[in-house]
């Protein structure tokens, strides 16, 4: 009777392993192989360069750009969202679907969509700027600049921030909230020591999940950046299609996977040592 269940398993298992080894197996030996690898008459052979080559001084601003965009869009989700997240988490139910609705259904278009829409809103002689001439003030061009670029991340990345806090907020025990309260603590108190820490796998989670979007990301640079400057996104989609660098483009890719893995292990340890702590002392 085991042996059936375990042999069931296995063949269900089959298609996942199958799916798993066509779509993400391969192409990433693919990538793996064209990094370590340089092109030469007699074919490819095993080299380094590639990544001597990311040494050189004119890579280091774009990924001082692209990770400080990162961080920075990182930052503003969480200041944004973690807020929603908890306005909405202590909502009745109906409320509660209803907001959260309004933050899913904008996922349902095109992310490229969705950032052209801005264009229109911080041109010249976009929305934005119609509003402020209203007022008295001069037509600015907000479009193609650093706060351009991180206005567009945490528009397309906050859901991501506020899904994860709020889904962790909204399955919090009320009664432990309750019994802090007629204990003598204040709001502040309950917050600080009970509903913050408790929240913390959410946070970390939505950082993780805002992250990795925004330090790979290429089209918001493109369009709301005007393709003034590069990030790492840009640098290796530009490797792939224009210059036709494979083995430099996959080096850079490698490069970026890395410093998504240190981040996501940095952030699953701060998530292990406060899942072990729990919530903190009330006094």
């Amino acid at each position: 009777m085991n042996n059936g269940k375990i042999k069931n398993r296995s063949l269900a298992s089959y298609p996942y392993i199958f799916w798993s080894g066509l779509f993400i197996v391969i192409p990433l030996l693919i990538v793996i192989f064209f990094g370590f690898t340089i092109k030469t008459t007699d074919g490819y052979i095993f080299s380094l360069k590639n990544f001597i080559k990311l040494m050189q001084p004119q890579y280091f601003t774009v990924f001082y750009r692209s990770l400080s965009l990162a961080l920075f869009s990182t930052i503003g989700c969480l200041i944004l969202g973690y807020p929603v997240a908890y306005i909405i988490a202590k909502m009745s139910p109906g409320k509660r679907n209803i907001l959260l609705m309004l933050f899913i259904v904008p996922m349902w278009m095109n992310f490229l969509l969705r950032t052209y829409a801005w264009l229109p809103i911080l041109g010249k002689k976009g929305l934005l700027n119609n509003i402020l001439v209203n007022f008295g003030f001069e037509r600015f061009s907000f479009l193609y600049t650093d706060g351009a670029v991180l206005l567009g991340m945490i528009y397309n990345f906050l859901p991501f921030m506020v899904l994860p806090i709020y889904t962790v907020l909204v399955k919090m025990d009320k009664d432990l909230l309750n019994a802090a309260s007629d204990l003598g603590a204040s709001r502040k108190q309950i917050f600080s020591k009970i509903v913050l820490p408790l929240s913390m796998p959410g946070v970390v989670s939505g950082i993780t999940m805002v992250f990795m979007p925004a330090v790979s990301t290429f089209v918001i640079s493109r369009l709301l950046g005007g393709g003034q400057y590069m990030l790492l996104g840009n640098l290796i989609e530009q490797q792939f299609t224009t210059m036709g660098d494979w083995n430099f483009g996959s080096a850079i890719s490698i490069f970026m996977m890395i410093i998504i893995l240190i981040s996501m292990a940095a952030m699953s340890k701060f998530e292990g040592s406060d899942k072990k702590e729990g919530g903190g002392q009330l006094w």
